[in-house]
């Protein structure tokens, strides 16, 4: 059985020996220790990757055991995830098709071990493209009217397919406080780093204007503030006065596909952690 633990507490002595200890006596070999201390915040991070030998503990008992031992006396948020247990993705999208294909590719590769159990879209138009991999499509229009009969059947889609996140892979709608409340730090979207400066519904036509030397793309943890949650992922690319606004367009859609999938995978190797709307992202 291999297992992966997230922890984090008030930073204090003796928190790495003890968990370590705690691991080795249920038949546990650590293969991957990291850690990371917030000291103006005072908090202590750790991820850890754990092969236990056959006959170890059931991973319920280790659990139990862990919160006991060491998670009440230490006062830690933690969590332990198998290996084994792909988590389940569910995808929202709209009309943009490159993060959709680039992050179902992936997955259809291999190279993103997740379950994908569903697609929901407020369009048709990409239909086609979770057919083309085999994956339910459900077409849920949203208007200002629909808006909250719209939600409830995306939560009652989402439950009945045991999802564990949900990626907006370009989807043009603002989730609501209900949805994020089912899913805390468990929403990942993403968009152009030109937020404030170029709000508004063509920001790639406003930074050409402007004469922008950096377009950047942003992935992060969806929060009620909008496009204001802890940021799990950025990059940026350089762009000149030879570049006309498509050339923004192009580089700017090549960008938000690669550091979705980045933020993706981060998320299902258990590699993010959430704190005072920060992340610390564990390599």
């Amino acid at each position: 059985m291999k297992a992966i633990f997230l922890i984090h507490c008030p930073d204090q002595t003796g928190i790495i020996s003890s968990v370590t200890s705690f691991i080795h006596r249920g038949g546990g070999n650590i293969t991957y220790l990291d850690q990371h201390v917030d000291e103006e915040a005072g908090v202590f991070f750790m991820r850890l990757e754990v092969d236990f030998s056959e006959g170890s503990l059931p991973a319920d008992e280790i659990e139990n055991r862990f919160e006991k031992d060491l998670a009440g006396p230490y006062a830690m948020e933690w969590s332990m995830h198998l290996r084994e247990k792909r988590p389940r993705m569910a995808l929202f999208v709209s009309k943009y098709n490159h993060c959709l294909y680039d992050l179902l590719i992936r997955y259809s590769t291999g190279e993103l071990k997740a379950e994908i159990p569903l697609i929901i879209s407020n369009h048709e138009d990409l239909r086609h493209i979770a057919e083309q991999f085999g994956i339910p499509y459900h077409f849920i229009p949203v208007s200002r009217e629909t808006k909250a009969k719209a939600e409830e059947k995306q939560l009652a889609l989402l439950r009945d397919n045991k999802v564990d996140f949900v990626v907006l892979a370009r989807y043009m709608q603002i989730v609501t406080e209900k949805l994020i409340a089912e899913y805390p730090s468990r929403i990942i979207n993403i968009h152009h780093s030109f937020l404030p400066a170029f709000a508004g519904a063509k920001p790639y036509h406003a930074a050409f204007n402007r004469g922008v030397k950096i377009i950047g793309a942003t992935s992060h943890y969806v929060t009620e503030e909008l496009d204001a949650g802890p940021i799990i992922e950025q990059d940026i690319t350089r762009v000149s006065h030879v570049h006309k606004v498509n050339d923004f367009i192009e580089k700017g859609r090549d960008l938000e596909k690669l550091v979705l999938s980045r933020a993706v995978q981060l998320h299902v190797n258990r590699k993010t952690m959430v704190y005072n709307n920060k992340t610390v992202i564990f390599t």
